[in-house]
């Protein structure tokens, strides 16, 4: 599979990569059997690139990908997760938190501090069975997730003395290269203001449907030099389901607009002879500013299909569709 490069760190990615929420059991539980074996198929597709967080399953996408990697060479592939969670140890078993199903038993806490980026990077590497990463994100920033009055704190927290520690982990060989995992693109513009990253793994907001990141991050990012992973290439389903009755755009319900524009997007995708989640998926592997795809499933029937969509040859006349 082909590689690009990181920013220019020298930190080499393949071109599609594997995100390992769902085997964090991402709204339904996923047996170790199954997270094995859609982690073997990546494997042996080519992807040498995977993604985790502390959030997937508070630790467990993290414990689970971390085994599989176990023995592996080092130097054969690049790993990334997210910092600013800090994870501690629950007092009793948790059905269900923040749409995952069964996560290990441990409380979360934000913190985007020195001592909190540190901290969780510790954490993420005991649960990775590694001591560095390619590619250290941190996770959630921005209003978005926090709303704006509790993001004015993190933010001051993270330039106050997160940013730094960051830096002080890539000088130390510690990780290779930095940025932000996030659904926003103004955080990423707040943080290129501080000072330079070197990749964001940006989720839906550079896709077939929402090119909201185009107008402003895109330039800002190719002129700086700082890469752009594309998570949540379907918009959390729609792209993938097409505006059928209970289509997901955004982690909800699709309002009506958006079932709309999809419908537009399928009738166009559908005359070029093309499906509409192939449509997806090429147009964020074909974007100017795409370092990496990321592709998250838990089931290896559907990373299969979705890796052959991505081979399918392109129809002539897509320009008119994807520009």
């Amino acid at each position: 599979m082909k590689t690009r490069t990181i920013g220019n760190t020298g930190i080499e990615v393949t071109e599609v990569s594997f995100g390992c929420a769902s085997i964090g059991n991402l709204y339904r539980k996923v047996s170790d059997a199954d997270a094995e074996a859609v982690l073997q198929t990546a494997w042996k597709a080519g992807i040498r690139y995977f993604d985790t967080a502390p959030h997937y399953g508070r630790g467990l996408s993290e414990t689970r990908l971390g085994r599989f990697l176990q023995g592996r060479d080092r130097g054969s592939y690049a790993l990334s997760s997210k910092l600013g969670r800090v994870l501690s140890p629950s007092p009793e078993p948790i059905a269900e938190a923040d749409s995952y199903i069964e996560p290990l038993p441990n409380l979360v806490s934000y913190d985007y501090s020195g001592d909190g980026i540190r901290e969780s990077f510790e954490q993420t590497c005991g649960r990775l069975g590694v001591t560095r990463l390619d590619i250290a994100y941190v996770h959630d920033i921005g209003a978005y997730t926090h709303g704006a009055e509790v993001n004015a704190g993190h933010m001051e927290t993270f330039f106050g003395s997160g940013y730094e520690a960051l830096v002080k982990l890539k000088e130390a060989g510690r990780i290779g290269a930095f940025g932000l995992g996030v659904n926003e693109c103004q955080v990423c513009l707040d943080v290129m203001d501080h000072g330079p990253i070197d990749v964001i793994l940006l989720a839906g907001r550079l896709t077939l449907l929402d090119r909201s990141a185009e107008d402003v991050l895109v330039p800002r990012c190719v002129a700086a030099g700082t890469s752009l992973v594309l998570g949540g290439v379907f918009n959390s389903g729609i792209l993938a389901t097409g505006p059928v009755e209970g289509a997901t755009y955004d982690y909800g319900p699709a309002p009506k607009e958006v079932l709309d524009r999809v419908a537009e997007l399928q009738r166009e995708a559908e005359a070029l002879g093309m499906p509409l989640a192939t449509a997806a998926l090429q147009f964020a592997l074909r974007h100017r500013a795409t370092a990496s795809v990321l592709l998250g499933t838990s089931k290896a029937s559907s990373l299969t299909r979705n890796l052959d969509a991505l081979k399918a040859p392109v129809p002539a006349g897509t320009g008119a569709l994807f520009d």
